[in-house]
């Protein structure tokens, strides 16, 4: 059972930054290639923007080319949950916090083994949390 996090849009948008605010409690998405972790390279946890979950190992992270932070899985199945997403015209399944409900991103069927899945995620709704700080 995880311990769900509730705050009203208020108490969000007082804790968060407009870009982060836009993309984990809107649903939003930053432009490709702009996101601080796109292309980072530290070893670590990349935690929840929102609540601090753990969501996903710096060990899953791979250059998907697409200009997001992309992963094979997350630190484990109950850390994220998922959702189907028809917004602009198209089928996706959406990446949720499941103790904040923040949108993280997208996950799709074309990532490399062992998972086969790409776990598109929006930097703007991540905090990076170094080996050296857990």
């Amino acid at each position: 059972m995880v311990d769900r996090v509730m705050k009203d849009d208020d108490e969000w948008q007082r804790m968060l930054t407009p870009e982060q605010y836009q993309v984990a409690r809107e649903k939003g998405t930053e432009a490709p290639f702009s996101g601080k972790y796109h292309d980072f390279q530290g070893h670590g946890v990349y935690r929840c923007i929102c609540c601090g979950q753990d969501l996903f190992s710096s060990d899953a992270k791979y250059d998907s080319g697409t200009g997001w932070s992309s992963f094979r899985a997350p630190v484990s199945e109950d850390h994220v949950e998922t959702a189907m997403d028809t917004n602009h015209g198209m089928v996706r399944t959406e990446v949720r916090c499941p103790r904040c409900g923040a949108h993280l991103g997208h996950v799709f069927d074309d990532g490399p083994p062992p998972t086969g899945r790409r776990y598109c995620i929006n930097s703007a709704a991540l905090r990076f949390v170094g080996e050296e700080n857990k």
